[in-house]
């Protein structure tokens, strides 16, 4: 799990060797018609880490940026850091492939550098029914991974939203071991405890909405105006964006800050060759605690969870 500087971008090794850019463009919110453009730029700025989902409905999008981008020879496949994730729906072992093989379709690639399980529950039936969730299905469900693991279509596999508890769980019984562990985490949600799990067990941990997903208005919260923040950025001469990353990357996790602006894409990169110093990083330990996308759409009273403390296993 050390990091490495290449190219002026720190990367993490995870647990198959692979390194991966600690910071990614997130395109989850990313509308149609700006997200392949958001590509380009950040590529061509410097990313070298797209985080897709077949959820987010552009994987099309961002497969004609990325052929567009070989084809001028700004950068090559291997250059590139691609992840994507597995869709609820498609939990069923017979499903993973076929959901892998539409993403590959998608995103016009041969793999996928990193594919997650999107989040620990499988919803049997695209309708609104609560009863057609099921939580037991894991164990089948990441063989399934594994064996796409074993293809080489995915070069690592890994979960997203997976509490300490059920990251634990999948530990026991799995023969691959997950390599990455993507969650919300940024200043006002730190995830201490999942963390600490996922570095004993040398799973990395990766942080969605780093930034605390500003733009997000249902989620009622801008982290980035904190007072610690911006006291911490006009100390360092930096915007407070560019704080909330670097507190990221100093915790060791990689990030993915999304955007289709081609400033805040830049700003978001700047995030490297400068530290937040101990006296003012040691200051984030008291900024109140609270998560942000606490899924209530998965909590029924039908359903496998029945409140958000089963769901998160308390970590709310």
């Amino acid at each position: 799990m050390a990091e490495e500087n290449v190219n002026g971008v720190v990367y993490f090794e995870l647990n198959t060797g692979a390194k991966m850019p600690s910071i990614g463009l997130g395109t989850w919110q990313s509308e149609p018609g700006l997200v392949g453009n958001a590509v380009e730029i950040a590529v061509k700025a410097g990313y070298r880490h797209i985080d897709c989902a077949r959820l987010y409905e552009n994987e099309n999008e961002i497969g004609v940026a990325l052929k567009k981008l070989f084809d001028e020879g700004v950068v090559k496949r291997e250059d590139l850091w691609i992840t994507s994730k597995l869709w609820n729906t498609d939990h069923a072992p017979e499903d993973v492939p076929v959901a892998l093989e539409k993403t590959l379709k998608d995103l016009q690639l041969d793999y996928v550098d990193l594919y997650l399980i999107h989040w620990p529950l499988w919803k049997k039936t695209a309708g609104a029914d609560p009863g057609s969730l099921s939580a037991s299905h894991i164990p089948s469900t990441w063989k399934a991974m594994e064996a796409l693991y074993d293809s080489g279509k995915a070069r690592a596999i890994g979960v997203s939203n997976f509490s300490s508890k059920k990251l634990e769980d999948l530990l026991s019984y799995a023969r691959i071991h997950p390599a990455v562990d993507q969650v919300e985490c940024h200043p006002g949600w730190q995830q201490a405890k999942l963390r600490a799990v996922c570095q004993a067990n040398g799973v990395h941990f990766s942080a969605y909405s780093p930034l605390g997903s500003p733009g997000t208005t249902w989620m009622n919260s801008n982290i980035l105006k904190h007072p610690i923040l911006t006291m911490v950025a006009e100390k360092l001469g930096k915007s407070p964006g560019q704080v909330a990353l670097r507190w990221g990357i100093q915790n060791g996790q990689s990030v993915l800050p999304k955007s289709t602006k081609e400033a805040r894409i830049k700003e978001n990169l700047d995030i490297f060759g400068w530290s937040i110093p101990d006296d003012l990083f040691c200051k984030f330990s008291e900024i109140e605690q609270r998560r942000q996308l606490r899924a209530e759409f998965l909590v029924h009273e039908n359903g496998p969870y029945k409140s958000l403390e089963e769901l998160w296993d308390g970590e709310v």
